[in-house]
This record gives structure tokens, C-alpha cells and sequence, in this order.
């Protein structure tokens, strides 16, 4: 057993004093305010619940720093990718994608679903091993020490329209919804990875394909990220892509949309009614300029809220829970659209990628810390609930997944991060 004491730890929905938090076989065992005697480590700062990034592409984060240099769109950003995604083999892959998980994990990261749809070779033929690439991803989180949904992608078509898949499209592809089955069905899982399911986008399945995922869990799918998405769908279905989901048997509680950007007042309507997750990555949405989502609508309508990084512009998870705020500001003109125990219970949201039993410091959930300094430059002087809207992932001292000590004194217990990233991205 190991037992911690923590400053401040947040509690339900508050932040509570002075908690005592006892510790075996990765589990919580028992918690305490109030309490004092023999602990084994002491954590000074707000502790809070292990955060989860609910959408993340590990191999953008190789784009990082260098696709600003000229004007351009989202679908300009996407040839720049593209390129990147045409360069990776299996233990290339594997580096890039430690690392990444390591700088989430310094982040406050303890669980990531992987949006994962680069699956074969550079033209499109099976690796020996079909699941190389994915099998890359689980191995990388487990050495980073964080854990895994694979969210394996269903990816037919590069258009509405039928337009079948070409150059490095052709990496993402199985050919039919039989094929793709059949090899999830071979992924490894482990005990810190589970394996999930996505549809791209409605331009990636073609419409009758769609209720082939219908009753996978989780399930997540990227809806509505732009405008020419929309109009796509319009043109070919006659509705939006959230009507075409609906028809198909796709929204409900074990599903995740993400963006969920450009939407109508009944795409809103029927999210919500369905209880349909909404994963909002508001540093991508912005730095892809893609426009901003109704996050205030869908969770007063009935969907759940949870956050991602996606392509890793940025990789914080405090900066994304005071983004899906100051978003909303902007949007609105007004202030306080989520409150903070929104914007945690937001940021911890581990249901999303399938792991239930995380997300909460309560006993018998997993036990997944993050401490944050309350005395750095950005925190002095905040009140703890306050730091959540002022801290940043540089004041994160201490991660501890399923009990590890996976983040000590702001530093990798195991990776260097930095030269990692370097080594792996060039």
C-alpha cells in the first residue's frame, strides 16, 4: 500500500484540504480529509483526478512548429500531414508515438484514445503483421506508462461521393468493412490497452456501410469539422452527416463525435436527445482555424463533454479546458459558460475511451493522480480552484497511473522526453 497526502485534492466536484489517499494494487482504497500521521509521499500542490486525451493522432505531432508559414486551410494542412503520414513504418512509428505519450503523461495525461487509421505500407499492402502500426501505438503507451484506447478507423473513401482512396489514402484503407473486422479482431489487447472502434468521417465509410459499426464500443467518428463536409453530404444524402449518423443507427451513449463544429439546431437536438458524447479539441480547432463548436448547446441538450489534443499544436490539457471556455466567450460575449467542476469534470473524462473505472478520486476507482504546483509564476496567488483556468502542463510535478509513479519532481521517471521527440521526429 501506498499512501499520499495531498495539499488540495479535488474531491466530487470541489476541492477539498489536507486528503488523506491510501493506495493498493492500483486502486483507491481509501480517502480522508483531515487527516494527519505517517504517509509515504507527500504531493504540496492541487491534486487532481488522472486527466484523459479522448482524441489524439500521434504521428501529427511531427507537425508541430512547421505548418505556419504560409496562409492556407485546413484542407492545405492536410497535404502537409499527408506527407508525413507517407514517411512512417512500424518502429519509426513506434519512437514518434512514445514520445508523444511521454509528453502527455508530463502533461497530466493518463489515458489517450488513439484515432488510428495508418495501417498499412506506403501503398497500401498489408504489413507481415497486419497490425504492426497499431500494435506500435499499444507498445509505445505502455512504455510511456500511460494507457490506450486503440480507436481502430474504419477508412473506405476519400469523399461523399465514392472517390476511391489514392496515394497515401490507400495507407488507411482495408478495402471492405470484412476485412477491417477481421483484423481488429487480431489486435493484442494488454491490460493498459482496450480496443475501441471510428468511423472516419462520413466523406471516409460510404452510407450503407455505416450501421456495420452500429453497437461498437467506444465508438467515435469525426463529424462536421468543416463546412465542406456538410455541404458534401447535403449534395449526395440530402442532410446533414449527424442526420445521416442517426439514420444509421450510430448516436447514442457509447458514441463520441468529434468537433462537432459546424452543426444545426437539430443536429444539436439529436446529439443530445441521443446522449451522444462530444469531443471538443479547441487548440486544433483554432490552430486549423476550423471555426468554433457549440460546446454550451450540446452539453445543456444531454451530451457528455470530453477533450482532446488531436494533433498535438499543443499538447495540454488545462489549456484545452480553458480554451472550451474562453471559446464559448468569444462566441457568446459572455463570461462563465462552463464552470470549473465542468471544465475538470470535462478534462477527466476517461468514459469516453472506455475506461469507466478512471476519471475520479473515490474509492475503488483507478488510481490516477496529477499534482500542480500552486507557486509557480502562473499559479502564485490563485485560489486552487482557480489554477485549473491558470496553470499550464509546465506545472504538473507528479503523474501517477493505476498507482505508478509515472511523472516525479516535473521530470519522465523513465524517458527523457525532449531528446526523444527530437530523436524521433528529426
Amino acid at each position: 500500500m501506498t499512501v499520499y497526502h495531498a495539499a488540495y485534492a479535488w474531491l466530487g466536484d470541489s476541492v477539498a484540504r489536507d486528503v488523506r489517499i491510501e493506495v493498493a494494487n492500483g486502486r483507491f482504497v481509501r480517502i480522508n480529509t483531515g487527516e494527519t500521521g505517517e504517509v509515504d509521499i507527500r504531493l504540496p500542490g492541487l491534486v487532481l483526478p488522472g486527466l484523459a486525451n479522448a482524441h489524439s493522432h500521434a504521428f501529427h505531432r511531427a507537425l508541430r512548429g512547421r505548418t505556419h508559414g504560409e496562409r492556407g486551410s485546413f484542407w492545405t494542412w492536410r497535404e502537409q500531414m499527408y506527407r508525413v503520414a507517407a514517411e512512417l513504418d512500424p518502429d519509426r512509428y513506434l519512437r514518434l508515438a512514445r514520445a508523444t505519450y511521454a509528453e502527455m503523461a508530463m502533461a497530466g495525461i493518463t489515458a489517450v484514445g488513439e484515432f488510428h487509421y495508418l495501417h498499412h505500407g506506403p501503398d497500401g499492402t498489408p504489413y507481415h503483421d497486419p497490425n504492426a502500426m497499431g500494435h506500435a501505438l499499444i507498445e509505445a503507451a505502455r512504455e510511456a506508462g500511460i494507457r490506450i484506447t486503440l480507436l481502430d478507423t474504419l477508412y473506405l473513401q476519400s469523399g461523399v461521393d465514392g472517390k476511391p482512396l489514392e496515394g497515401v489514402q490507400r495507407r488507411f484503407g482495408d478495402g471492405d468493412p470484412q476485412r477491417w473486422a477481421e483484423r481488429v479482431a487480431a489486435l493484442s489487447a494488454a491490460p493498459h490497452a482496450r480496443i475501441g472502434a471510428a468511423i472516419h468521417s462520413v466523406r471516409a465509410v460510404p452510407a450503407h456501410l455505416l450501421g456495420e459499426l452500429a453497437g461498437r464500443r467506444p465508438l467515435h467518428v469525426h463529424l462536421s469539422e468543416q463546412p465542406a463536409e456538410n455541404e458534401q453530404c447535403r449534395a449526395v444524402h440530402g442532410c446533414t452527416p449527424t442526420e445521416l449518423l442517426d439514420r444509421h443507427g450510430i448516436l447514442g451513449p457509447d458514441t463520441t463525435a468529434v468537433h462537432a463544429t459546424h452543426l444545426t439546431d437539430q443536429d444539436v437536438k439529436a446529439l443530445g436527445r441521443s446522449g451522444t458524447g462530444i469531443c471538443m479539441c479547441p487548440t486544433t480547432e483554432r490552430d486549423l482555424a476550423d471555426g468554433i463548436g457549440r460546446a454550451r448547446d450540446l452539453a445543456d441538450a444531454g451530451s457528455p463533454i470530453s477533450l482532446g489534443s488531436d494533433s498535438h499544436a499543443v499538447i495540454d490539457p488545462f489549456e484545452e479546458a480553458r480554451a472550451l471556455e474562453m471559446d464559448e466567450r468569444l462566441a457568446t460575449r459572455r463570461r462563465g459558460r462552463f464552470s470549473v467542476a465542468e471544465l475538470v469534470t470535462a478534462a477527466a473524462n476517461h468514459a469516453s475511451i472506455g475506461w469507466e473505472d478512471a476519471g475520479t478520486i473515490a474509492v475503488g476507482s483507478r488510481a490516477d493522480l496529477v499534482c500542480v504546483r500552486l507557486d509557480s509564476v502562473r499559479t502564485a496567488g490563485a485560489e486552487p480552484e482557480g489554477a485549473i483556468l491558470a496553470a499550464t502542463a509546465s506545472d504538473v510535478t507528479d503523474v501517477i497511473v493505476d498507482g505508478r509513479h509515472v511523472v516525479a519532481g516535473g521530470r519522465h521517471t523513465v524517458i527523457d522526453v525532449s531528446r526523444a521527440l527530437v530523436g524521433a521526429i528529426g
